[in-house]
């Protein structure tokens, strides 16, 4: 992915780090660093992580239900607990 402070210089648009992006209910979507580290978040409705991923390669995808409980989880390392939605039969 390439960094948001890559495309700020291109733009020509000044920006100082930490850079740090929030959604409209304060959550942090992205952080980058001076030294390049970064990370974003994506989040549902309620405000709660389902999705993960940083500049060391790290991801995590969560699925979670009507009451907040996480029914799915998978990440870069392999680890996957639980049925996705996608496979649930209707």
């Amino acid at each position: 992915m390439k960094r948001l402070s890559e495309t700020l210089k291109e733009l020509g648009i000044g920006f100082s780090f930490p850079i740090i992006i929030k959604d409209a209910n304060g959550n942090e979507t992205y952080y980058e660093d001076r030294d390049g580290y970064w990370s974003k978040c994506e989040y549902d409705a309620n405000g709660k992580e389902t999705y993960y991923e940083n500049s060391d390669g790290y991801w995590c995808r969560l699925e979670r239900d009507a009451e907040g409980y996480r029914t799915y989880f998978e990440n870069s390392d392999g680890v996957k607990r639980g049925i996705p939605r996608s496979a649930k039969a209707c």
